[in-house]
């Protein structure tokens, strides 16, 4: 189908009118189709692309600059448009639809500029680099830690902090965040404040004293678990007729069988699974090491019946996928944390993540008779100490060495 004949008149007009993007609005369209989104989407994104470029047409600019004119278009110009009617001024969804078409732009063989949008943006990249090869973190990781020091650097402007500042803003995460996460802003900033140390040569000595990581006990509390009913009614809130209910169902086995992480779920593939010998191998885990796991029964019939009867066709190797376009692209962890969300809503039970339902699984191992040093490795625990919280949920060999208490008889 023609792509001016997709949309309305003045959003074909507005499409056709610029000679440097228009060449790609058929392909823009060929993209989305392919990509499997909803008629409602394809003509949205239409409409946002031919808001894209009206505002463009007052633009100089070339085709390798656009994904920075697209951040200047979403950041600056969108929240004070007033281009006439009918455009679409939703940041969100534009950013999406510009987000395909810089992809289909890419695919044509143009090179775009991949810079840093601005100074904080490349201070930022820098520092990430390190997290990366020198300190060898995860991408997960490395998100937190920038996630965690963004605040600061635009506090500063990429300047090194003064004492004042960075007790403020220290004293402003301290408010609004829970004592885990003060922790880990503490580690990103020490991290950080090294980082300027060691590459820039600035002095960061009377800084570190300040950066103080609250008074948290790890092993404090008990893990927090479900019991059996819990655990029965949240693999029981998957009703027949629920939208990607297999999908879910089969996710949820995972981690309740296998005590695995969310990203260890998500980025199964299908050579991971030895369907003979029953086994099923975490090859991108957080220790960044190979392990190979046995298959229970029940986790395999559930990934059997996902991929039969419910999985979309795509070209992905990876086990779980997306439902909703764009199919072609990876599913993120979050959608485990969807999962896990819903079924505790429609089970009437208090949200957990899925790290709860990984405690619950080293419990009901300890109490089946399993040792410390099973759950270590199944886990995949690199260190033993880690653990030993599990210690105080085995309640089996607790009883055998709990004392009398006075004045009760055995």
């Amino acid at each position: 189908m023609n792509v001016y004949d997709y949309v309305p008149p003045l959003v074909a007009e507005r499409l056709r009118a610029s000679s440097l993007l228009s060449p790609f609005a058929q392909s823009y369209l060929d993209y989305l189709r392919e990509q499997r989104y909803a008629i409602g989407t394809v003509q949205y994104y239409l409409s946002c692309l031919s808001h894209f470029t009206h505002w463009a047409a007052s633009q100089q600019f070339e085709l390798p600059e656009l994904p920075g004119q697209v951040h200047h278009f979403l950041y600056q110009h969108l929240p004070q448009c007033r281009c006439v009617y009918p455009v679409t001024r939703s940041q969100r969804n534009s950013r999406a639809a510009l987000k395909n078409f810089i992809d289909v732009v890419i695919k044509a063989g143009i090179k775009t500029d991949a810079k840093p949008f601005n100074q904080v943006d490349e201070h930022l990249q820098q520092f990430e680099h390190f997290l990366e090869y020198t300190k060898g973190l995860t991408h997960a990781s490395r998100k937190w830690g920038i996630r965690n020091v963004r605040a600061l650097v635009l506090l500063t402007d990429t300047a090194l902090p003064s004492p004042d500042q960075l007790r403020q803003f220290l004293s402003r995460e301290q408010s609004r965040l829970k004592v885990g996460s003060i922790k880990l802003v503490a580690t990103a900033v020490r991290c950080y404040l090294r980082w300027r140390a060691f590459h820039k040569g600035e002095s960061v000595e009377h800084l570190l004293p300040l950066v103080m990581s609250p008074a948290n006990w790890r092993l404090a509390a008990l893990p927090k678990t479900l019991s059996p009913d819990e655990l029965r009614r949240l693999l029981d809130a998957f009703p027949p007729g629920m939208p990607s209910r297999l999908r879910d169902y089969a996710v949820m086995r995972c981690a309740v069988d296998l005590g695995l992480r969310r990203a260890e779920i998500i980025a199964l593939e299908f050579g991971d699974i030895d369907w003979v010998a029953g086994t099923v191998r975490i090859a991108k885990a957080k220790s960044r090491r190979t392990d190979v796991l046995p298959l229970p029964q029940t986790t395999g019939a559930a990934i059997a019946d996902y991929l039969a009867h419910e999985r979309p066709k795509t070209t992905l190797r990876r086990i779980f996928v997306r439902h909703r376009a764009p199919l072609e692209q990876l599913a993120t962890a979050g959608v485990v944390d969807r999962v896990i969300r819903n079924a505790c809503q429609r089970a009437s039970l208090p949200c957990i993540g899925a790290h709860v339902l990984r405690h619950t699984f080293a419990s009901r191992l300890l109490n089946t008779g399993g040792t410390l040093k099973e759950v270590a490795d199944v886990l995949r625990h690199r260190n033993l100490d880690t653990s030993m919280i599990y210690a105080k949920v085995d309640f089996t060999r607790l009883a055998a060495v709990a004392m009398p208490w006075p004045g009760i008889r055995p």
